[in-house]
């Protein structure tokens, strides 16, 4: 039914930044948020950001003033700008949307994961 697929992961030094995006296809509905979660090795998948359709934003506190989600609804992408990049960020970042159809329990979808890797 939706399709997301993530690009801009890469390798960068510590301090330095990267702009996630996601594309998000099929049969999108106007009520929904989207966002970007991180699962690092040996740690369980947490959320980083997110943002619904109607501009709502939440954010994990080890995003707040560094990360910085945006969302172009036109085209059902979402964009995850993250500055002054640590070590502890490296992780395998997930786009994620959540669809609340009318009158119909919601339905969540995943991206295949796009690798961030910070050296220090």
């Amino acid at each position: 039914q939706v399709q997301l697929v993530e690009s801009g992961g890469g390798l960068v030094q510590a301090g330095g930044s990267l702009r996630l995006s996601c594309a998000a296809s099929g049969s999108i509905v106007s009520d929904n948020a989207m966002g970007w979660y991180r699962q690092a090795p040996g740690r369980q998948r947490e959320l980083v950001a997110t943002m619904s359709a109607g501009g709502t934003t939440n954010y994990a506190d080890s995003a707040k003033g560094r990360f910085t989600i945006s969302r172009d609804n036109a085209k059902n992408t979402v964009f995850l700008q993250m500055n002054s990049l640590k070590p502890e960020d490296t992780a395998v970042y997930y786009c994620h949307i959540r669809l609340v159809p009318g009158g119909r329990r919601f339905e969540d979808f995943w991206g295949q994961g796009t690798q961030v890797t910070v050296s220090s």
